[in-house]
């Protein structure tokens, strides 16, 4: 298991031992290395950011539907019981 995962990172992240190897100028080997970091860590940025906003996103649509619900509840509870309502001008 060792010798698979080091393998594995070499592939990836060693330039003399992924399919980068390939290229035969260095400094062009490390541009196209630094530009797949760089896509990498907006993806895994944009990927994380979309699942934060996306968890604050429902809990605002919760909070929005609740008030509808609760708006809802007192129009209806002022048109079928509106003697309700005066208890609360004696507080």
């Amino acid at each position: 298991m060792r010798n698979l995962i080091v393998f594995m990172w070499e592939y990836i992240f060693d330039h003399e031992k992924s399919p980068l190897r390939n290229i035969p100028d260095f400094t062009v080997r490390h541009m196209v290395f630094q530009l797949l970091g760089w896509m990498w860590a907006l993806s895994f940025s944009i990927a994380i950011g979309s699942y934060t906003v996306l968890a604050v996103s429902m809990v605002g649509h919760a909070v929005l539907i609740g008030a509808a619900a609760i708006t809802v509840a007192t129009y209806t509870a002022a048109t079928k019981r509106p003697q309700m309502f005066l208890s609360l001008r004696r507080r």
